[in-house]
């Protein structure tokens, strides 16, 4: 299971900035590869604190 974790993952951001054709392409890379991160970490948050709202 980590394995298909790990191949959906790998991708070589420098070589897509290297190709990009203006740097809007670089800040949508950027933001593209930064957003599955932010969203786990906001889920994590949400399920933390409905459960420490559910134990008081």
């Amino acid at each position: 299971m980590n394995l298909l974790f790990t191949i959906l993952q790998e991708v070589n951001i420098e070589e897509k900035i290297r190709n990009a054709p203006n740097t809007s392409y670089e800040i949508g890379v950027f933001i593209g590869t930064m957003l599955p991160f932010i969203i786990l970490v906001v889920l994590a948050y949400l399920i933390y604190y409905y459960n420490k709202k559910k134990n008081q």
